[in-house]
């Protein structure tokens, strides 16, 4: 490989580096990076001013929201699904079971009324004994007041 001078290269034989891109800016490097999450609402106003552009428009567009054209393609799919379920913010993790969730809350209410059923038999057991006092005593008085 031989070093001969280009019209870029100095005359001492030496290569010149460029100077970084941005090199008077802040480059620490973030540890972690973060996701970056769109509200419906930006989403909406996005996907009008996309659909208003003219010509040559929509890079500019684009650069100036920090967007990738598959953020629009994706959008407009939210979008034609339906406005509400399209452009929502979807809930991450596990998906919820809803026969799970269903049988959970069924089976709280069955143990809520076994409570209220043993509470209702007590009780029934209860007056029936009082009635027998009562009863008994009553059938007492009558026979007391029929030998006078």
């Amino acid at each position: 490989m031989s070093h001969l001078p280009t019209a870029n290269a100095p005359a001492n034989g030496s290569v010149s580096v460029p100077a970084p891109r941005g090199a008077g800016t802040d480059t620490e490097v973030v540890p972690k990076a973060v996701r970056r999450r769109f509200t419906a609402e930006y989403k909406r106003r996005i996907l009008q001013e996309a659909h208003a552009c003219g010509a040559g428009e929509l890079g500019a567009l684009l650069r100036r929201e920090g967007l990738y054209s598959s953020h629009l393609t994706l959008w407009r799919r939210q979008q034609a699904a339906g406005e509400l379920t399209g452009l929502s913010a979807k809930k991450r993790g596990p998906k919820v079971d809803a026969q799970a969730v269903e049988l959970a809350r069924l089976q709280r209410e069955n143990e809520r009324l076994q409570v209220k059923l043993q509470q209702a038999e007590a009780i029934i057991a209860a007056q029936k004994k009082l009635a027998e006092l009562f009863g008994a005593t009553q059938a007492l008085n009558d026979a007391t007041e029929s030998l006078k």
